[in-house]
């Protein structure tokens, strides 16, 4: 385990809110022996944070190959403003087993990574230029590690999900990785229009610091003295409605031209649809149940859930992420068809109902209309996958401390080791079957481009996984065995498809 290595220069001072600056040479040896921080964000007063946190970790076997082993290049989740991809967020100890290379990244979150005012003061996405300068780290020095360049797989789970799939559109990042692995997440859902700026989300910060909101560049001067730990806490309020809600924020945007190098240039959808990307061999998937656990807080306050029964038209555009297109409409359709028209109470059909719709709305959807697309227009294969198996520990764990659901997050329990949170599934546990067969196919798809057994992962017995197309839409059921289906909650998915339609 090689930890804490910079791959750029520590975006500080007047580096602040500049794109990064790639950490070509180092001078003397480098300790990789401590794990760096976490970028600016909430966390208990004894984690270690700091705004000095443009680093990755690279974790090889053990044994000297003489041969270049394949990489898994991880970006981590946590909605552009949480999570890091140190080691207590993102473990080898599974991936290992295998013979690859993995490295794990920070990124700069939250207005430090993601403030964009709509002008050349903050055009936005420099946490997505982090990453791509990471991918450039690894293009110039993984070979010393016993990786292969030429053999990057990207993977990343809800925002590192999105950020794989922009990677393709992105010409910054044309020519870094070789294949992906998009987990829970798409930068193309309900909204057709490009987000060109999140200029609101900056106002917003400045107000929370004290700042003046006369212009950008007031808000960029002033954001500039104050110190990163203010940055970071003042996440929560940011929230509109309970903690946490709505669950996205900030996030990349199709960067205006401002003579600056331009991460996102086009409209996703449409670069999607005009083939304007380098695509590689994906696997795209959801879990089942996703942010069915939102629910809970809601029915179980009493002011929140007053709040959407008696001001749903306000309410629901919030929770649900509902673009300004059509949002009348949907807001009353959502209702009807997930509420059958029913007022919220804490019960069990209204755990299940507004369970589904979170989940719908702030990933399913979303994932459903990537796959879909991405299956029509990409120039490899695109397979699908469904995660729903339910172990001993999930992201959302009920007041008894049992899982309800495969929840968003829960398929990576079984690809790292989550020890900030989580127990380690040992050898004997039941469930190990899970993580042997989980990075069966990961490490198959980091050789082969493509996921299917090839004799040397009898785990994964006879599977036959096919790539799904338009007219085939197959998937893999990943419950308590491997299965091939069809047609992922397709019929759910069509009041979304009626009331945000598109030209596959």
């Amino acid at each position: 385990a090689y930890r804490g290595i910079r791959y750029a220069d520590p975006p500080v001072g007047a580096l602040r809110f500049q794109p990064p600056k790639l950490k070509l040479q180092y001078e003397g040896v480098v300790d990789a022996s401590e794990e760096g921080p976490a970028c600016p964000l909430p966390a208990p007063p004894t984690y270690y944070v700091d705004e000095d946190c443009l680093t990755v970790n690279v974790y090889t076997p053990t044994h000297n190959s003489t041969k270049q082993l394949p990489v898994i290049f991880f970006i981590h989740p946590g909605g552009f403003y949480a999570m890091t991809g140190r080691s207590d967020l993102a473990g080898p100890h599974y991936l290992l087993d295998r013979d690859v290379v993995l490295v794990t990244i920070n990124y700069r979150l939250g207005s430090l990574g993601f403030m964009s005012t709509g002008d050349a003061l903050a055009p936005g996405n420099n946490g997505m230029k982090d990453q791509v300068a990471a991918l450039k780290w690894v293009q110039r020095n993984i070979a010393a590690f016993g990786g292969d360049p030429n053999l990057v797989t990207i993977t990343g789970c809800s925002a590192g999900s999105i950020s794989v799939i922009l990677h393709m559109i992105s010409p910054m990042a044309k020519g870094l990785f070789h294949r992906g692995i998009a987990m829970s997440a798409s930068p193309v859902g309900k909204g057709v229009e490009a987000i060109t700026h999140q200029r609101h989300l900056a106002v917003r910060q400045a107000q929370i610091l004290n700042c003046p909101t006369d212009n950008s560049s007031a808000i960029v001067d002033c954001l500039m003295t104050k110190p990163w730990r203010e940055l970071g806490d003042s996440l929560p309020k940011f929230w509109e409605f309970g903690e946490g809600d709505p669950v996205g924020l900030w996030g990349p945007v199709v960067e205006p031209d401002f003579g600056q190098e331009r991460y996102l240039p086009i409209n996703p959808l449409d670069a999607i649809k005009q083939g304007k990307m380098h695509t590689v061999p994906l696997i795209v998937s959801q879990t089942t149940d996703e942010f069915f656990w939102k629910a809970f807080p809601v029915l179980q306050n009493e002011t929140l859930l007053k709040a959407m029964n008696e001001e749903w038209e306000r309410v629901a555009p919030i929770s649900f992420m509902l673009p300004k297109e059509n949002r009348a409409a949907a807001v009353q359709k959502l209702r009807e068809v997930y509420l059958k028209g029913n007022k919220l109470a804490n019960d069990k059909p209204s755990e299940k109902a507004l369970g589904q719709l979170y989940g719908d709305s702030v990933i399913g959807f979303g994932v459903h209309r990537l796959a879909n697309l991405m299956c029509r227009h990409s120039k490899h294969p695109v397979w699908y996958s469904e995660f729903a198996y339910v172990g001993n520990n999930s992201h959302y764990e009920d007041s008894h401390g049992k899982p309800q659901g495969a929840a968003h997050h829960d398929d990576l329990l079984y690809v790292f080791t989550l020890s900030y949170r989580f127990p380690v599934i040992s050898l004997h546990s039941q469930h190990s079957h899970v993580v042997d067969e989980m990075t069966a196919l990961w490490y198959n798809f980091a050789r082969y481009g493509d996921p299917n057994p090839r004799g040397d992962t009898p785990e994964l017995g006879g599977l036959r996984w096919p790539a799904m197309t338009a007219a085939d839409r197959r998937y893999l059921h990943r419950g308590p065995q491997l299965q091939v289906r069809q047609n992922l909650f397709e019929d759910r998915f069509k009041v979304w498809d009626d009331l945000y339609p598109i030209q596959y």
